[in-house]
């Protein structure tokens, strides 16, 4: 196969790649309940004694990468090791699972979404004007429960958001975490918890008023600054072609 062939196939072949792993992971994870079988094998976990927290952060690692919502692996992180050791070991969990979708999103797709916005000024000023802004974007969309944690992390990956910015903005996934793992730890049967089977306790009823406080302030707030830095880029790209026209 000649070079510019495959320069025209490749790009592609990743991008039709990653669509259809996408689409067999939320098949597979619909029919064959995943949820249930790693929630079942977090209390797997707790029979491992030390070696319990690595395989519970492997676990959550490939449950991040296989669109598996993590609130209910987050839960009984907190009911297994509390709430102190609990949000050390889901942070750490959360944020490496994160990258490595973060990593598989820019590997497969990136190339070809750079190659097509060369063709659209417009989208390439909103793209670049992202990048600018990549820490705190990350930021509010991870404190808010508004955006899908799983596809994010995919989505995050095809932007210009550098990989400082994302991991560094990961960090808003702190509180949320943090109020779960929390929530978790006040059950007394890992084996009966879950999203919706909860602890029944006042506390548990204030910490999900607080995640949806945080939750909903902090989609306003970045769903009018996404939409204001994009109007500034659209902005300053017509100024540029109308210059660049006129000399």
């Amino acid at each position: 196969m000649s070079q510019q062939k495959q320069r025209f196939f490749y790009p592609k072949l990743k991008l039709v790649s990653i669509v259809l792993l996408v689409f067999i992971l939320i098949i597979t994870n619909k029919h064959l309940n995943l949820q249930q079988a790693f929630a079942e094998a977090i209390i797997w976990v707790e029979s491992l004694g030390t070696l319990g927290p690595i395989a519970f952060i492997a676990i959550y690692n490939l449950a991040t990468l296989l669109f598996v919502p993590g609130s209910i692996l987050t839960l009984k992180g907190g009911c297994l090791f509390g709430l102190f050791w609990g949000s050390i070991y889901v942070i750490i969990a959360s944020t490496l699972g994160a990258t490595f979708a973060f990593l598989i999103g820019r590997y497969f797709s990136r190339n070809w979404v750079r190659k097509k916005i060369t063709k659209n000024p417009q989208f390439q000023a909103i793209d670049k004007a992202i990048a600018k802004e990549g820490f705190k974007i990350v930021l509010l969309t991870r404190l808010s429960p508004v955006f899908p944690f799983n596809l994010l992390n995919y989505v995050l990956g095809v932007t210009q958001v550098s990989l400082k910015d994302y991991i560094l903005g990961s960090i808003g996934m702190i509180p949320g975490t943090i109020l779960y793992v929390y929530i978790g730890s006040l059950a007394t049967d890992l084996t009966r918890l879950d999203s919706s089977n909860l602890p029944n306790t006042p506390e548990t009823q204030i910490a999900r008023w607080v995640i949806q406080g945080i939750g909903l302030i902090a989609f306003v707030i970045v769903t009018v600054y996404i939409t204001k830095i994009a109007r500034k880029a659209l902005n300053e790209s017509v100024v540029t072609t109308q210059i660049t026209e006129e000399k």
